[in-house]
């Protein structure tokens, strides 16, 4: 496919005019503002083609064109090759994921009172935390399980929001909640569960609102790219990836941590990528070590599960670590981060995707 990248300034009036003189052309597009860069791709073109090849040559009459590239390595337009550079992604006033930040997300696995979720919020924006996760809907393996407090819970977000200065992390379940968690969250996560809802992920990429994908916990990883540019084809470039742990032959931890998958994700795109070392391993113990190998292999941030009730608490009690674990885990890792030399930068990456 091909995919053309404008120049940052082009302004919105010229965009909409090349879009109707590409149109009447025959060629579909599809844009997305990813970073500083304004990326379209056109499906239904490749460069080898001779219609690929007459296309190519207007394109670069466009004074509007800063470059064009056929991505053939990912999708089009999540690859690295069509930035040529790491996106990062505005979340709030005081938070950019990406951009060589490492953005810290903790919080309860769900919201369940006013007393559990304001002491968290407290306590890990005391701690570092750059933003605050728990989940008001909860989509659970069995009915009977704690299923969330709903709309309660979008509540007691928002106030714990407006209290600590925390930007909030929620997942949407359903197409009918869109609306009301777009009210509240700063990022609106998909759960491993609706990875690959793509009605869902259409709905979620049309608030405009930054969305964190988790990795379904059967995807690949062009799958899980692929599920990423629905949102980014849907026009929304504020994509964050989730790597969440998948499902492996053994037993002894809830999933296995695909490590591989975050340096692979970032040679292949431009997306942050955010690694959720909580519930790829569901047990307390481990989640520093796979935290700091996450950051070591060159993520974006952590999300982490932070309840000061342990066992008690109703959702993932297992997972998750109290205050001052999180705070040592933080303290920790950037010490580590700081002594690391640096990953191969991704803009080496991408030119080499876009030199084949």
């Amino acid at each position: 496919m091909i995919v053309a990248r404008l120049h940052p300034d082009v302004l919105i009036d010229e965009q909409s005019r090349l879009t109707e003189v590409w149109r009447q052309r025959g060629h579909r597009s599809f844009h997305c503002r990813a970073g500083r860069h304004t990326l379209v791709t056109f499906p239904d073109l490749a460069a080898a083609s001779p219609q690929g090849r007459e296309f190519l040559a207007l394109l670069g009459t466009t004074g509007a064109v800063e470059s064009v590239v056929d991505s053939t390595d990912a999708p089009p337009l999540g690859s690295l090759a069509a930035t040529g550079e790491p996106s990062a992604v505005r979340v709030s006033d005081d938070c950019t994921v990406g951009g060589g930040r490492f953005t810290w997300i903790a919080g309860p696995c769900a919201v369940e009172s006013e007393a559990q979720l304001l002491g968290v919020a407290r306590a890990v924006r005391e701690r570092g935390a750059h933003l605050l996760r728990g989940g008001a809907f909860k989509p659970r393996t069995s009915p009977y399980a704690f299923q969330g407090i709903g709309k309660d819970g979008l509540d007691l977000l928002r106030a714990a929001a407006a209290e600590t200065g925390l930007g909030v992390v929620t997942e949407v379940v359903d197409a009918a909640h869109v609306e009301a968690v777009a009210e509240v969250a700063h990022v609106l996560q998909i759960g491993a569960r609706n990875a690959q809802n793509f009605a869902l992920l259409h709905e979620v990429a049309l608030t405009g609102r930054p969305v964190l994908l988790k990795r379904g916990f059967g995807c690949t990883v062009p799958e899980w790219l692929h599920g990423a540019e629905y949102l980014l084809a849907a026009g929304n470039g504020k994509v964050l990836l989730c790597e969440r742990g998948v499902r492996a032959h053994g037993d002894s931890t809830r999933f296995t941590l695909d490590i591989s998958a975050v340096p692979l994700a970032k040679r292949l795109s431009h997306l942050p990528v955010i690694v959720d070392p909580s519930h790829a391993c569901g047990r307390s113990d481990l989640v520093a070590p796979l935290a700091a190998a996450a950051a070591a292999a060159g993520a974006d941030g952590v999300m982490v599960d932070v309840d000061g009730q342990g066992h008690a608490a109703l959702c993932d009690g297992e997972q998750a670590i109290t205050p001052d674990a999180f705070g040592a885990l933080v303290r920790r890792t950037d010490r580590m981060l700081h002594s690391l030399d640096p990953v191969e930068p991704e803009a080496d990456a991408a030119r080499e995707l876009a030199g084949r």
